[in-house]
């Protein structure tokens, strides 16, 4: 009897996926636990640097502006007329506070122009950001 029934010859008609779905998780958890620090802020802002500096909790309302003067609401670029217009269609804004990212080039002005506008919309609750400068 010539034929054996564990033939090692067989072709392969299935494919093992285990593999595929470990690695693609594996890149999935990468990408979310990396992706909010490289899209934090779309505008590019030097943060001054404070020993006093404190961290504070993710606010709804982040507000940036670069050194050139734009200004941008949780990362996206906004025109300043746009900025009081975004804020009127806000709900409960008297309750919020706003944190405002400045580069530290930034004129003392344009940071005004900008708390100027906010306290008109109706925040009254203001943070800077800066970066720890801890020694």
């Amino acid at each position: 009897m010539g034929s054996s029934l564990n033939n090692d010859d067989d072709i392969i008609t299935g494919i093992n996926v285990t593999p595929l779905v470990d690695v693609v998780l594996v890149l999935l958890i990468i990408f979310m636990i990396t992706a909010p620090t490289i899209y934090s802020s779309a505008l590019k802002v030097q943060l001054p640097k404070a020993n006093s500096a404190e961290s504070i909790e993710k606010t709804a309302l982040t507000f940036s502006i670069t050194k050139d003067g734009q200004v941008g609401l949780d990362g996206k670029p906004l025109a300043w007329d746009q900025v009081k217009q975004t804020l009127s269609t806000l709900s409960d804004i008297d309750q919020k506070t706003a944190v405002i990212n400045a580069d530290k080039e930034t004129p003392h002005g344009t940071v005004i122009q900008l708390i100027d506008l906010l306290k008109q919309a109706g925040l009254v609750h203001f943070a800077m950001s800066v970066d720890s400068h801890k020694n």
